[in-house]
């Protein structure tokens, strides 16, 4: 494969995607531990392998309507993270000593949502990548 042709925006919308299949992976195993207890543990269970199928095929067919579809999967994958992160952040503080270090050592990991955001973030970047 010659990797020299390949423009900076499809090199990064291929590591989202693959970035998406690896934290797909991480978010299932912690939320099937917790058994699914709220219903929002669906949604990064189910969109990563989403987005890692929509980018896989933006990365070699970059059709007009793919690109415009893997745009708005980026938006709700960041819009998504900020929420998960709300969750996270909220379930560190309901059990028993608050938001005290052990529980953010033990809970909920705080920084798993935000890194969905910045990955989303980092999809929207080469989507929106303008070279002058």
């Amino acid at each position: 494969m010659n990797w020299s042709g390949w423009s900076i925006d499809r090199v990064l919308i291929l590591f989202v995607s693959l970035a998406y299949l690896v934290i797909g992976i991480q978010v299932t195993m912690f939320h099937y531990r917790q058994n699914f207890t709220h219903k929002a543990m669906w949604i990064p269970v189910i969109s990563s392998p989403i987005f890692l199928i929509a980018g896989l095929i933006l990365t070699w067919y970059n059709a007009p309507w793919v690109h415009t579809m893997f745009m708005a999967f980026m938006w709700f994958g960041a819009l998504a993270g900020l929420i998960g992160f709300y969750f996270h952040f909220r379930g560190v503080g309901i059990r028993v000593g608050g938001w005290a270090m052990r529980n953010f050592l033990i809970g909920p990991p705080v920084a798993l949502p935000l890194m969905f955001s910045a990955l989303s973030v980092l999809g929207l970047i080469a989507i929106y990548w303008k070279v002058r």
